[in-house]
């Protein structure tokens, strides 16, 4: 993961994410600061028994340093900022324990961690350009603290933890892009209606939600609308399923093009579909609603050799003047869709005023 991920707009999927990337990632970052102040803790009570009161402060700050970072992770405005921080202040410590005085041979061992930690948690081009030039830096080190006894020997030693080095950035690098590839397409499936490629249920009603708190914020009007198709178990009952199924994708298909790019088209159901339209109210909305009706009811499905007719019913209702919340919202909207699937079908409900007879 190279950022906190968010989607962008558009009327064929979800203009925002389930979020569920960015609790997996959170939750990690979390999993490592937590396993880190741990870690230094440990080491911090051995250089206290070793009489190292320097190095155990150090370690003692920066196992609290972590473990409050764990702590308050949500809360940062910048995470991403946050652990490429630790993760540079992290290798460049593991580069000095190296050449540090009285440093072990095996020492160098801590560096296999870099892209282990690199990778998952910046993703794999940022994790990569971080964790390589550190590995080779390690190895300098190595060579530099260790020239004098490099014999054949040792020679051997170090191009056996060099390799070993090698295969295991080479192992994170293809894992990550294969495990960022299928965390993308789950994450397409869940935001996506499988038969007709718009925006699901869940998906559709936190684009909603995050679009009314950012219109709280900004105080640009939106605009909810759910249309009904009509009587379309008849549909279903005359031609069969598939051609059921097949006029919902044709309503999608008319709708998706008629759409900007900053709207979105969700199925919530069955026939039923949700639209949202952003910085819309409700005059700017009422034209565009009308194309939408006029464009399924002039353009029959043609189903074989037949053409099958549809028609849908809308209902609209505008953030703030009709509801603050998405209940209020939902419960205006579905109002006036009853209202107008009541009075005849085909047709658009936006206000409160009785309707003409049908």
């Amino acid at each position: 993961m190279t950022r906190i991920p968010s989607a962008s707009p558009g009327h064929n999927s979800s203009s925002y994410s389930t979020g569920l990337q960015d609790q997996s990632w959170m939750a990690l970052v979390r999993m490592v600061f937590v396993g880190t102040g741990i870690n230094l803790l440990v080491f911090c009570v051995l250089q206290l028994l070793a009489g190292n009161l320097l190095f155990a402060s150090f370690e003692l700050l920066a196992s609290l340093l972590l473990l409050t970072g764990a702590w308050k992770i949500a809360e940062v405005r910048n995470p991403l900022l946050l652990v490429n921080l630790f993760l540079l202040c992290m290798f460049s410590f593991l580069l000095y324990i190296i050449v540090m005085p009285g440093a072990s041979k095996t020492a160098f061992a801590w560096t296999y961690i870099m892209p282990v930690l690199a990778y998952p948690l910046l993703g794999r081009v940022r994790g990569g350009l971080l964790s390589i030039p550190f590995a080779l830096m390690a190895i300098v080190f190595f060579l530099y603290k260790y020239e004098g006894a490099l014999d054949a020997a040792g020679l051997i030693d170090l191009v056996n933890a060099a390799l070993c080095g090698l295969l295991i950035i080479l192992f994170m690098h293809v894992y990550e892009g294969r495990r960022a590839a299928a965390h993308r397409e789950l994450q397409r499936i869940a935001q996506t209606d499988a038969l007709t490629g718009v925006a699901s249920r869940s998906s559709f009603e936190q684009a909603l939600a995050q679009s009314i708190l950012e219109a709280e914020r900004s105080h640009n009007p939106l605009v909810l609308v759910i249309l009904d198709v009509d009587h379309f178990k008849k549909v279903n009952d005359r031609w069969g399923h598939d051609a059921g199924d097949k006029a919902l994708c044709h309503i999608c298909q008319g709708l998706s093009q008629r759409l900007r790019i900053s709207d979105t088209l969700g199925r919530l159901g069955g026939e039923e579909f949700g639209l949202l339209l952003r910085n819309t109210d409700r005059a700017g909305a009422e034209p565009l609603v009308e194309q939408l009706r006029s464009q399924i009811s002039n353009n029959p499905l043609r189903y074989g050799n037949q053409l099958i007719e549809l028609s849908a019913t809308f209902g609209v209702a505008e953030w703030p003047l009709d509801g603050r919340t998405v209940d209020d919202l939902y419960r205006c909207v579905d109002r006036r869709l009853y209202r107008g699937k009541d009075a005849g079908r085909n047709q658009i409900v936006s206000r409160e005023a009785a309707l003409p007879p049908a």
